[in-house]
């Protein structure tokens, strides 16, 4: 669906995107993660066709950004980090504006905003002036906006910056419709943990460089070179406790303050954690739990940001 080539923005001396590869499935949803300056806007806009790179390409649904860019805009609905508004404009108003910009008959406009308008929980606001909605109203009538023309590819940059915990909840599930829908989905963040549980796939950029790829759960494992885990045992913890520190695969072991509980890395991949958790039952460790501990994905991101990988 898109296809990133090369793909490389200077500005003078300065290098805000070095050569960025990337492949991105039809229907996936990715996360593109990283701090303010790392090269996440200049990426969705030249994929946009908003701004021209020094050097390699894209294709967006087989169509090139630099050879076909009236192709490649019909193929995507951007919604950019900062939006402006129309004064004086209602929902309903600034919708059909839009429409009427992509070519859509009034017939057509008229069934499709409605629907739009639901979707993105606005239905009551559409005689509303947009100037007075909150910013998470604005953010999601800026959705409701790149979806006019029904397009295959959704390019959203930081569509939750600024929002409440409430506005994001909403905008999640937006999101998660939107997925369900099929439609592929590029969305960036500088905050990992926001994208981690909507995503697919996860790309972290830092310096214009692609640093990390793959669902988090991947990239830590290529990290850490090993999974954390938690074993909780009913008794006799000390025999639990050497029996995991004899196995050859296990490191940085301990055993926590509740006095039943031990966490470890593990580096075997699922069939050797699958034959582990055989091995405790055969010993009669008597287990009260097995399992892989979640990631920290502040750390992950703090530590690949700081050079823990290349990609």
């Amino acid at each position: 669906m898109i296809e990133i080539i090369g793909l490389t923005k200077q500005y003078g001396k300065f290098t805000a995107l070095d050569h960025l590869d990337l492949h991105i499935g039809e229907g996936t949803v990715f996360g593109f993660v990283g701090q303010n300056g790392a090269g996440k806007s200049t990426t969705f806009s030249i994929l946009a066709t908003l701004l021209a790179p020094t050097s390699g390409t894209a294709f967006v649904n087989g169509y090139n950004i630099l050879k076909d860019p009236k192709k490649v805009r019909e193929q995507i609905g951007y919604m950019p980090d900062f939006f402006g508004v129309y004064d004086q404009l209602k929902a309903e108003e600034y919708l059909d504006f839009y429409g009427a910009s992509y070519g859509i008959s009034v017939n057509e406009r008229k069934k499709l905003i409605p629907q739009l308008l639901e979707l993105v929980n606005l239905t009551d606001k559409r005689d509303s002036y947009v100037d007075l909605l909150s910013r998470g109203m604005k953010q999601r009538l800026c959705l409701a906006r790149s979806l006019i023309h029904d397009p295959e590819v959704l390019i959203l940059d930081e569509p939750a910056s600024g929002l409440d915990p409430r506005a994001r909840i909403e905008m999640r599930e937006i999101l998660k419709e939107l997925k369900a829908m099929g439609k592929t989905i590029l969305i960036s963040s500088h905050i990992l943990p926001e994208l981690a549980e909507m995503c697919d796939v996860i790309g972290i950029i830092d310096q214009g460089k692609l640093k990390a790829q793959g669902s988090v759960a991947e990239i830590q494992e290529k990290l850490q070179g090993a999974k954390s885990m938690m074993v909780k045992v009913n008794r006799n913890i000390e025999r639990a406790f050497a029996f995991f520190e004899d196995n050859p695969d296990i490191s940085e072991i301990e055993r926590h303050e509740d006095g039943a509980s031990i966490q470890f890395l593990f580096k075997g991949n699922a069939e050797a954690q699958q034959q582990l958790l055989k091995a405790c039952i055969m010993q009669e460790l008597d287990l009260v739990s097995f399992a892989e501990i979640e990631t920290d994905l502040e750390d992950v991101f703090m530590e690949i940001t700081n050079g823990g990988m290349e990609s």
